[in-house]
């Protein structure tokens, strides 16, 4: 898989491995978001008495539909906008991917202000033109916030330097399936990519982190030795303890008997982007399968729908899309938008020079994903 990414070779076979961890990814982190929407920051108490002494074993309503996902999966979707325009924008000799992201997440703040696409606005690409993704979903206010502005958030100068929740985590999911990157070049661009909204260390931080583990899993590792490598990698950087710890925590209690809520609850901690991730991992380490990981995910006092995402990405990644509870997807909101852009971000990023190049290019693919 590696070897295929770095030489530009692929062949079929690999493709369609790719393709199906590309899908995985999305649709599991959707999936995931939507399972928890919900009972989001519910007490375990009160989730029972709503859903039965289980908890949430299946889609429920949230936003007023089945299977609607929160702002978080719509955020994901402008992640992966923004990295095949990045591919895109390469032809021009402009190659700059944190501010291809934030051009996107720009987008995506217009959908939370205005009525409906602009179909004037021929830059914004198809993703923005897509009408369900004009719904507010709980947006948090860091990423109003921290988009608000034409002004980026840097490293040097992140938004909100206080910032620790776990959202841009989540939506930095799809870095990871950059598989052709070295995973230090892929931690560097998820930590820029999540400053420009939750400035903390530990959120970015965990960002990071969360991103080059499925970077791992998409290049076909198991998700322990991802982790290791993730840990490896998150050493040399400073402030990095805190998510450091909470990963080692999660590891640990992976041998500490049957998975509980009150197991989860402890890794969730105060359910701030370091507490989330290790939740989302210790789930995905001891799910039977992706239902049960996903289930154990939700169900307990913290953020639901952030925990369910970021572990519905890892099992994604990891098992492709075909290991998915079917009739969970087929309730899912948006998924035939999130099929369209997985499998154009697996066509980009397997044969992107036979859409685009200096010499020629597929004018379809570019009003698409325009360059401006």
């Amino acid at each position: 898989m590696g070897t295929a990414a770095a030489t530009g070779v692929w062949g079929r076979a690999e493709q369609q491995d790719f393709r199906s961890r590309v899908r995985g990814t999305l649709l599991g982190a959707a999936v995931g978001d939507a399972l928890g929407a919900p009972v989001d920051r519910l007490s375990l108490d009160e989730i029972r008495a709503a859903h039965g002494a289980e908890g949430l074993t299946e889609i429920a309503p949230a936003h007023g539909r089945r299977g609607a996902v929160t702002a978080a999966t719509q955020l994901t979707l402008f992640t992966v906008d923004g990295l095949i325009r990045a591919q895109v924008r390469r032809d021009t000799g402009a190659w700059h991917p944190p501010t291809d992201l934030h051009r996107a997440y720009r987008r995506w703040a217009a959908t939370q202000s205005d009525w409906g696409p602009d179909e004037r606005r021929k830059e914004d690409g198809w993703l923005a033109r897509e009408e369900w993704l004009y719904s507010r979903r709980d947006p948090s206010r860091a990423c109003l916030v921290g988009l608000g502005d034409a002004t980026m958030g840097t490293l040097d100068a992140p938004k909100n330097p206080g910032e620790r929740g776990a959202e841009a985590a989540v939506r930095s999911a799809p870095i990871g399936l950059l598989v052709g990157w070295e995973p230090q070049l892929v931690l560097q661009l998820a930590v820029e990519g999540a400053a420009q909204t939750h400035g903390h260390p530990t959120a970015y931080l965990a960002a990071g982190a969360h991103t080059v583990i499925v970077h791992g899993l998409a290049r076909g590792e198991s998700l322990d030795g991802a982790i290791q490598r993730c840990l490896a990698l998150l050493a040399t950087r400073p402030g990095h303890q805190a998510v450091t710890d909470a990963l080692r925590h999660a590891l640990g209690a992976v041998r500490q008997g049957m998975p509980t809520p009150a197991r989860v609850t402890e890794l969730l901690a105060d359910g701030t982007a370091e507490g989330a991730l290790a939740g989302a991992v210790y789930c995905a380490l001891v799910g039977e399968d992706i239902r049960h990981g996903l289930r154990l995910a939700v169900n307990h006092g913290g953020p639901s729908a952030a925990c369910g995402a970021l572990c519905g990405a890892l099992l994604g990644a990891l098992h492709g899309e075909t290991a998915l509870p079917p009739g969970w997807l087929t309730e899912l909101e948006g998924r035939p938008t999130i099929l369209e852009l997985a499998d154009d971000f697996a066509m980009e990023m397997t044969q992107g020079p036979a859409l685009h190049g200096p010499a020629l290019s597929s004018p379809g693919w570019l009003t698409r994903y325009p360059r401006a």
